[in-house]
């Protein structure tokens, strides 16, 4: 384990994203084109990732990035206060 990382607790994201059926909801169009960035262990990481992608489809307004919190789904009293 990176010395940076061995006093942090690991809060797992998912940055995941495609197009959508539409504007209103969060239905993707194909599940099978959706886009798996990846998994990160901090919310800042995912940050990033995400902010990347998101940045790469901007002239696509059906295309959407999201970044999940996968450690509330695991654990759900961890991460109360995280962004």
């Amino acid at each position: 384990m990176a010395a940076s990382t061995e006093n942090q607790k690991q809060l797992l994201h998912l940055v995941i994203g495609g197009e959508l059926s539409s504007l209103d909801g969060v239905t993707f169009d194909d599940l099978d084109k959706v886009d798996i960035v990846g998994l990160y262990p901090n919310y800042a990481s995912a940050y990033d990732a995400w902010r990347r992608k998101a940045q790469m489809t901007v002239d696509s307004a059906e295309t959407r990035y999201f970044i999940v919190h996968l450690h509330r789904l695991l654990d759900p009293e961890t991460g109360k206060s995280d962004a």
